[in-house]
């Protein structure tokens, strides 16, 4: 695992660290400027605390109480694990006079469980069941800046954006929906310096994937047969399994149900004939054959005219990916990502909606700055020439063969000609 404290000297004496970062904090409330000692995951919550209007010395408030807050938990998904994470942190809080806290997608605490002597502690800074913890009102924090960047997010002691969490460590990870990858929530631990190792962010994490695991055993099954689902990330030619069967498309065929299935109000002969080909000289009665083609390989009352349409909603690997971009699940949208659309295809429509879906996720990799994503990217078939990826990745793994890799394409582009574009994506 990486060390989180490469910011500060190796073997740098933990109270020598809480000074460091206090008197960065300092710095930065007043003059706005992050000092070099400070992560890069903290300094950059630090600023959208700011900017979200946070003050260092302010307080959670609490938004759920009482009656509410018990028939909001009794309701969301995350109860349904409560067990799991009582059965692997409850005795490690308890223990460790630590905390086992649970947020949802909105940084609401749930659940705060654990010793009660350091409840009580936590009482006093208002980090109790239904009081809010998301970074856009108490700054940074585990629970609140794991939901904020949907990735799991160790916050030691001065690194807390408001000063009375200060004294505190805590480590957190978020937890997805395993059907469609948005954010749940986050389950957290919260306790003294004892919490301060690198290797409780990976326990943590590590439960964070058991609740998944374990939503996705309790969801029921999904009926495949009453929703056609269609693939084409990756591939020239569409797969749809449609009734059980699985129909393999020809690559116009494919494009064609890539537009019905995204615009299911249905598109009219002139609007498909726009959508699907650069010549303008194809006629309507060319795309009313291949219409009548694709209507017979569908089968019978899938495909309907004026305007042309399909009957039943479709499911598609590029609206899965769309979903989870929506909704912050970078993580989530990238493994459900295997390529791009109809990479072949040349309609102009099809060709936009590849290039806004690919750029999509590289913006949301690039800006998230996880370095085990970026290598994915830029090691797969269509990131390899990936510039801007290879820089954000240098950024935060500089290594030898990634900076030779930069290197040679950097080069590669200073030699190119100025009329050359992007290769297409």
């Amino acid at each position: 695992m990486t060390d989180p404290w490469v910011a500060l000297e190796p073997g740098t004496d933990p109270a020598e660290r809480v000074r460091v970062l206090r008197r960065a904090h300092e710095t930065f409330t007043e003059a706005g400027t992050v000092p070099k000692p400070v992560r890069a995951v903290v300094a950059d919550s630090w600023r959208r605390s700011a900017r979200a209007g946070v003050g260092p010395d302010g307080t959670a408030s609490v938004e759920l109480a009482d009656g509410d807050l018990g028939a909001y938990r009794a309701e969301h998904p995350l109860a349904r694990v409560m067990p799991l994470f009582r059965e692997l942190l409850g005795t490690f809080a308890a223990d460790g006079e630590h905390l086992l806290a649970v947020c949802d997608a909105h940084g609401r605490l749930l659940w705060v469980e654990g010793h009660p002597t350091t409840r009580r502690r936590a009482g006093r800074m208002n980090f109790v069941p239904g009081a809010r913890w998301a970074e856009t009102a108490v700054g940074t924090n585990a629970p609140g800046t794991a939901v904020a960047v949907d990735r799991p997010v160790q916050v030691f002691a001065a690194e807390h954006f408001i000063r009375r969490v200060q004294p505190w460590t805590c480590a957190a990870a978020p937890v997805h929906d395993p059907r469609t990858g948005r954010v749940l929530g986050a389950v957290d631990i919260t306790g003294g310096d004892g919490l301060a190792h690198p290797h409780s962010l990976g326990f943590v994490q590590a439960v964070a994937r058991a609740a998944e695991s374990q939503l996705a055993l309790l969801a029921p099954p999904v009926p495949t047969a009453d929703m056609p689902e269609l693939s084409v990330l990756g591939r020239d030619e569409a797969q749809l399994l449609l009734g059980g069967r699985r129909v393999r498309l020809s690559r116009r065929h494919s494009e064609i149900l890539v537009l019905l299935a995204r615009h299911p109000e249905g598109l009219t002969g002139d609007e498909l004939l726009c959508a699907l080909y650069e010549d303008e000289s194809v006629t309507p009665v060319t795309l009313r054959a291949e219409l009548a083609r694709l209507r017979r390989a569908l089968g019978p009352g899938l495909l309907a005219s004026r305007p042309y349409r399909l009957t039943v909603p479709v499911e598609s690997d590029v609206a899965v990916v769309e979903r989870r971009l929506e909704t912050g699940a970078v993580m989530a949208a990238v493994t459900a990502y295997s390529g791009p659309l109809l990479p072949g295809s040349q309609a102009p429509a099809v060709v936009r909606l590849r290039r806004r879906l690919a750029d999509g996720l590289r913006t949301a990799l690039i800006a998230r700055r996880d370095p085990d994503l970026l290598a994915d990217w830029a090691h797969a078939p269509w990131g390899e020439d990936d510039l801007e990826v290879w820089r954000a990745l240098a950024a935060v793994r500089p290594s030898a063969a990634v900076r030779s890799r930069l290197a040679a394409l950097e080069l590669e582009l200073t030699a190119r000609p100025a009329w050359e574009g992007r290769t297409p994506r």
